[in-house]
């Protein structure tokens, strides 16, 4: 009788003792307006917000720039029953804290299991109020040791965070199967690996610049008639004239350019000095348009020698044309109908400009 009770006294310790094990191996509970509240020891981190096809991968050399994270004794929370994640101490970017999170094993609750799952967490009271969201880039890092370099995978889009959305990441970083196989590179002298991460804040733009272009003109076209073309300067510049909004110059020369000096008529479209004056060094200006020589003689009042422009004029190229614009003796031969009576026409027809506007000015 005596050892019956006293085995069955023996059993009744070590159940108690299993129970109260039990009890403490879950979360710790907290006092909150006398009910206890359990703190939760996993936090979902993305919903669906990634898709793969969302998702960039690759190696890089550059190491992370906001914080690293060395392990030399991972294969320690590889083998813990009750530890399912490691956090880092806090680290500050922009105004808020930071913690890095590393679930070994993968977070079961963010469909992570089998794989390697890494996730930024912001500190709550670090945010102004309880509506503020930070817009953040993230890029995690797994060095790779045989490589030398660093295994990242980042989102196309931002992450957001708030007070009731903290924990942003990703749930299936590497496979364990390939993590955990030491030719590889991601483990190292046995149990060593290195985690990392960005996390970037990036600011709203202040300054921006609105491109477009104008197809339509009240007066389209510019004629320049020169009289006493035979006795001109060799470079000689027309009036200034406005289309567009932009100021615009002529420029000829009467014997040729360059190479085909004594050749050709050279004939250019400048920018003007109003233009030139105003203008930024970044300041640039397409233009699609047509040059021209028109045929005087009544009877051949539709024949225009044409040649287009579509290029930039900028103060670091103020004029485009063409050094050979048309043959000199085209132009001396009176029956060409191009000089009449030591009278050159030439014009310019403008089709489309462009302008761009800076903001702030």
């Amino acid at each position: 009788m005596m050892s019956n009770y006293i085995d069955t006294l023996c059993m009744v310790s070590l159940l108690s003792c299993l129970f109260i094990t039990s009890c403490f191996a879950g979360p710790v509970p907290n006092q909150e307006n006398g009910s206890q509240r359990l703190i939760p020891t996993q936090i979902s981190s993305r919903d669906s917000k990634v898709s793969l096809s969302s998702t960039v991968k690759g190696l890089r050399e550059r190491p992370p720039s906001s914080y690293s994270l060395k392990m030399e004794s991972f294969n320690t929370l590889m083998k813990s029953v009750y530890t399912e994640r490691y956090e880092s101490r806090p680290f500050r970017v922009g105004r808020y804290n930071w913690k890095l999170v590393v679930y070994p094993k993968g977070n079961k609750n963010d469909n992570g299991t089998g794989h390697i799952s890494l996730y930024v967490v912001l500190d709550n009271s670090t945010l102004s109020s309880q509506s503020e969201e930070v817009h953040v880039d993230l890029r995690f890092y797994v060095f790779n040791k045989k490589e030398k370099k660093y295994f990242t995978i980042q989102d196309t889009d931002v992450w957001r965070f708030s007070a009731i959305k903290t924990m942003w990441g990703f749930s299936k970083v590497l496979p364990l199967t390939t993590f955990n196989n030491l030719k590889n590179g991601y483990l190292y002298d046995i149990d060593h690996c290195e985690f990392g991460v960005d996390v970037i804040i990036p600011p709203f733009y202040e300054k921006s610049e609105l491109f477009s272009v104008t197809k339509s003109f009240s007066s389209p076209r510019f004629t320049w008639f020169i009289q006493g073309f035979s006795t001109l300067p060799t470079d000689y510049l027309s009036e200034e004239f406005i289309i567009g909004g932009k100021s615009w110059n002529l420029r000829i020369f009467r014997n040729g350019f360059g190479a085909f000096e004594g050749k050709n008529l050279s004939l250019y479209l400048n920018l003007g000095p109003q233009e030139l004056l105003k203008a930024k060094p970044y300041d640039k200006v397409y233009v699609r348009a047509k040059l021209r020589v028109p045929n005087q003689f009544p009877s051949q009042s539709n024949t225009v020698l044409e040649r287009p422009l579509d290029n930039w004029f900028s103060p670091q190229t103020i004029g485009w044309g063409y050094a050979d614009f048309m043959p000199l003796s085209d132009l001396r031969n009176s029956s060409k109908g191009f000089v009449v009576n030591d009278m050159l026409v030439v014009q310019v027809a403008m089709e489309e400009i462009s302008s761009t506007k800076y903001l702030p000015n």
